[in-house]
């Protein structure tokens, strides 16, 4: 223990120099090795016994991760690592890589300053290493590369040095061609490509624990011939002792990611909205810990002892247990219980925790994943923008009425804790719905529930989500109030694909300074005029007041808004969201009398004219699509096309790699649910496969009479559509 405690205080120490902190993630496509190479660090750093780094796997916690062998939640960890006679502390997260928890990526991005990218020598870039580069790059996150199983390519492939090399330059120029794509436009990042000869790049091994770059071979005089040696006679531990893995990437650490003095007047522009000038402003620039205390909430843990635990970085000001600070969103204050570091994998209660660090807080029972907390009201950082939506739905239900007030207990639980799931609660029924990014999310949340919390459930068979959008303008439609004294005149038109994806990224909201959201718009294509009328944006539809001086509006428009949202949740069609429309609202008559134009009078004829609005604009259904990639071997690649193809999917590209054959193509989700089994038996087993969620696009004409009718039969809606849906 005394080890421990020496370590402890070292952080405490190091806490308060922000210039020897580093706060970073590892962040990789699915199995290249990120957890495996947090091992390593632990060990090298001397938080875990040697012997067992790799197998121990110590991030992954939770015993669904260790039998599935990969990492679901991001897990935080801190060590110290000696760099050129000075101390540092490396605050680390180690990011899972599977698409259907890429939420939790970008919530660690947030909290830390630079990325380590993992990419596997033999597969190189991958679908999600593009996707965690893109999530690192828009939050202003500084990326270097590790190589990892270089191993392979000198053992299984029998690869000569030439041929080696090639293939490891071919893998940093496909990174390298990525970070400047995604760069181009970001005037705040000077070049961040990664290089050989500047030490960005490191190559390895982690489950043999060996690596290199070029600094430490300048160290230690090895060459990759003499690895290339060690390697094939099975030296594999003289290798290890002779150029460990741990310390040439804490050494890149330590050289090449920014720490948080530098990194925060860089990022805090790209993630916080509020006054440049302000005092605040000027605390987070330059990580004052006597600042007033900004934390932004990346994470909320369930210790069974300490209850919940927000994790999160601090931008300022300095967090101490008993400080009450606002949560954005909440009303009142909550009061803080204990303060926290990182240990290895475990939390360590300490007296405070100044800025430019991440940590650990009991207290914050108003907190979720996202929040910001604060000793004074402020503009809240930007939401963390999640880049997929929910395509799957499964419903759950307690086997034993008895549990039913926990398992909703859970529920609520699970939303705090994971934002990109979307729990829906039914208290008539005691059906309870649960949305995700993909089957293997949802079965991993069920499985929590009924082992962690001990409930037996049934869940029922996936459901996808579907959404609906007008395809073309509808003229000028009525709605009339229920006491027929109050009208509504609206249109609606489709908004250009541009546009709802500057309003999806965040880059266009009500929260933001109205000329800035004006400008987002516009460079998006919106008219001027239009972005001028905006009245009211709800998830990806927009509502303009094209209207002149009528009398009573401003105090009625709460209940317009109401109206709006509430057409707009459950469409005309299946009751299922709306997106992607320009609702005008032209014209309204309203009663002389207030009791007269009340929330039982305008939200109906706002609903109805908002709903025959859609229906003129011929509103369709629309279905989630995937991205697949599927890498086979040659001889089964007809049956791996075919599997798409038989999906209602389209192959839109095939081309060789290496020995396989990679065939790119899109489904949709519908089509997908038990993919997994059929791609196994159609190709003997042989085809590693990946998935991207690829948003919506609209159903097929022929399909869509059928659909409305099955998905309002299970909403228990009834058959007959409006009449004026008759143009499938």
């Amino acid at each position: 223990m005394g080890r421990r405690k020496k370590i402890v205080q070292e952080c405490e120490t190091l806490m308060d120099d922000p210039e020897h902190i580093r706060n970073i993630a590892i962040a990789a496509h699915v199995d290249h090795g990120k957890t495996t190479l947090t091992d390593n660090l632990l060990a090298g750093a001397g938080m875990i016994s040697d012997d067992t780094a790799g197998e121990q796997l110590a991030m992954d916690t939770e015993e669904d991760e260790q039998e599935r062998g990969i990492t679901i939640d991001a897990a935080n960890v801190s060590m110290t690592h000696e760099y050129e006679d000075q101390n540092h502390l490396i605050n680390l997260i180690d990011t899972p890589g599977h698409v259907d928890f890429g939420g939790d990526v970008t919530r660690a991005m947030r909290a830390v300053d630079g990325a380590l990218v993992v990419v596997d020598a033999v597969e190189g870039a991958m679908p999600q290493t593009e996707t965690v580069l893109r999530q690192a790059l828009r939050e202003g996150v500084k990326p270097t590369l590790f190589i990892n199983k270089v191993d392979r390519l000198i053992s299984e492939l029998q690869e000569g040095p030439e041929e080696m090399q090639e293939r490891l330059l071919a893998v940093i120029q496909d990174v390298n061609d990525l970070i400047r794509g995604m760069t181009e436009e970001m005037d705040d990042i000077e070049d961040w490509t990664v290089s050989v000869e500047e030490g960005t790049v490191g190559f390895g091994s982690a489950l043999y624990k060996w690596g290199v770059s070029m600094p430490s071979m300048q160290r230690t005089g090895m060459d990759f011939g003499e690895i290339m040696e060690l390697e094939r006679n099975d030296k594999r531990q003289e290798l290890h002792e002779r150029t460990p893995l741990s310390d040439v990437v804490l050494d890149m650490v330590c050289e090449h990611f920014p720490n948080p003095v530098d990194a925060q007047p860089r990022r805090v522009p790209r993630i916080w909205r509020g006054d440049a000038e302000s005092e605040l402003a000027e605390d987070m620039r330059l990580v004052n810990e006597d600042g007033d205390v900004v934390l932004m909430v990346t994470d909320i843990g369930v210790d069974p002892h300490a209850g919940e635990i927000a994790a999160g970085r601090v931008f300022s000001g300095t967090l101490e247990k008993g400080q009450e600070l606002y949560v954005s969103g909440t009303a009142g204050k909550n009061r803080i219980q204990s303060v926290g570091i990182y240990m290895g994998g475990e939390r360590e209660e300490v007296e405070r925790v100044p800025a430019g660090n991440i940590a650990a807080v009991t207290g914050l029972k108003d907190a979720i994943a996202g929040s910001t907390v604060s000793s004074v009201e402020m503009t809240p950082f930007e939401s963390i923008e999640h880049i997929s939506e929910p395509v799957i739905t499964k419903s759950v239900e307690a086997q034993n009425m008895d549990d039913l007030p926990k398992l909703i207990e859970t529920l609520q639980q699970v939303a705090k804790e994971d934002p990109t799931i979307q729990v829906e609660i039914n208290e008539d029924t005691g059906e309870h719905l649960i949305s995700g990014q993909g089957e293997l999310h949802l079965e991993v949340i069920g499985q929590r529930i009924e082992r962690n919390q001990g409930i037996p459930i049934n869940t029922g068979e996936p459901i996808v989500v579907y959404r609906e959008a007008p395809q073309g303008e509808s003229r000028e439609v009525e709605g009339i109030s229920p006491n027929r004294h109050n009208r509504f005149y609206i249109s609606v038109e489709p908004l250009g694909d541009d546009i709802v994806e500057t309003i999806k990224m965040g880059e266009a909201s009500m929260d933001m300074p109205e000329l800035e959201r004006r400008e987002a718009l516009q460079e998006a294509g919106m008219d001027k005029d239009d972005s001028q009328n905006i009245e009211h944006i709800h998830g990806t539809n927009i509502l303009l007041d094209e209207t002149k001086g009528i009398q009573h509006l401003n105090e009625t428009m709460e209940l317009v808004i109401e109206g709006l949202e509430e057409a707009l949740d459950d469409g005309p069609l299946a009751s299922e969201p709306v997106q992607g429309s320009l609702l005008r609202l032209h014209d309204a008559r309203l009663h002389e009398d207030a009791i007269h134009r009340g929330p039982a009078q305008v939200i109906p004829a706002v609903r109805e004219a908002v709903h025959n609005a859609l229906i003129d604009a011929q509103i369709k259904l629309l279905e989630p699509i995937q991205q697949v990639r599927i890498d086979v071997p040659n001889d089964h690649m007809g049956a791996a096309s075919g599997e798409i193809q038989g999906r209602r999917g389209r192959v839109d590209d095939m081309y060789q790699e290496g020995d396989l054959m990679v065939v790119e193509g899109v489904a949709p989700v519908d089509e997908m649910i038990g993919f997994s089994s059929d791609i196994r038996s159609a190709t003997e087993g042989r085809a590693s496969w990946n998935t991207e969620n690829a948003g919506f696009q609209v159903l097929a004409d022929n399909l869509q009479p059928d659909k409305i009718s099955e998905i309002r039969e299970r909403k228990g809606m009834k058959q007959e559509l409006n009449p004026a849906i008759d143009y499938f």
